[in-house]
């Protein structure tokens, strides 16, 4: 476990690291559902419009005890990220996630999110919808629950569209993931109406995993210098780790964990 929290790891520049979370070749949601979790069993729709593929959801079992398990997943190939809409969750995804959320919460079952979205799509059928509402509507929700919430950001952790699964009690990050409100491209042309000096946005955003170590927005980094089976059993033993010490704690004590994490973010 080491190292997880040991800080060692080679400094890299922040463009790298937005390059690196947005890999092809980076894994995906998906492959750590399979690397760490056992018998995970897929929930479809959100009972109210459809199906949203960007969101992958389900019940597994995490060294025997049951978790709901809630994920954004870009694709693989052209067809899969096309169906997958490139992980930009639609409303019906969020309202999937809600619905998945408030079934662990009536079972008692933790809730672990893997975060790895470049933002909420923001079509007009997605505004029509009403996708901010969505959004608005988990985290009211979330910050309710009295089960204890684990957010994993994976590779990007964009805007609202991951801040409609990070109210948690516990947000991890990957060394080589970002999060942040904005691109660092939509954030050059707000700033400069120039989106080719994004690699200067990016440094200012504050978004690495070191950057919001230090903000307090997260709670640990997950350090990726090791085989990909090993980060997964890195992630696991952290997962079971956390999980334990909120088996000690009452629902109330957890519900009061969570609103003094998200009242305490950015206080440094």
């Amino acid at each position: 476990m080491e190292e997880l929290s040991n800080g060692k790891h080679q400094t890299i520049d922040t463009w790298d690291i937005v390059l690196k979370a947005r890999s092809e070749k980076r894994f995906k949601s998906l492959d750590i559902i399979k690397g760490v979790f056992e018998d995970f069993f897929e929930l479809h729709g959100d009972r109210c419009f459809g199906d949203d593929k960007s969101i992958i959801g389900g019940l597994a079992y995490l060294d025997g005890s049951p978790v709901t398990i809630i994920s954004q997943q870009k694709g693989y190939d052209i067809q899969d990220k096309i169906e997958r809409n490139y992980g930009m969750t639609y409303p019906e995804g969020y309202k999937k996630s809600l619905r998945l959320m408030k079934q662990a919460e009536k079972f008692n079952r933790p809730i672990i999110c893997l975060v790895d979205t470049p933002g909420a799509y923001a079509g007009i059928e997605a505004e029509k919808r009403g996708q901010a509402l969505c959004i608005g509507q988990n985290l009211y929700e979330m910050s309710l629950f009295h089960v204890p919430i684990i957010s994993i950001i994976v590779g990007e952790g964009g805007s609202g569209g991951a801040l409609g699964l990070t109210l948690a009690n516990k947000i991890f990050m990957l060394e080589n993931s970002i999060f942040s409100v904005v691109s660092p491209e939509g954030c050059a042309s707000i700033l400069w109406k120039d989106c080719s000096l994004a690699p200067k946005a990016a440094k200012l955003l504050k978004l690495t995993s070191d950057d919001t170590l230090k903000l307090g927005i997260i709670d640990k980094i997950i350090y990726e210098n090791v085989e990909f089976k090993v980060l997964c059993d890195n992630i696991k033993n952290l997962l079971i780790k956390t999980l334990k010490e909120y088996k000690e704690m009452s629902p109330e004590e957890i519900y009061d964990d969570r609103n003094k994490k998200i009242r305490n973010i950015g206080i440094v």
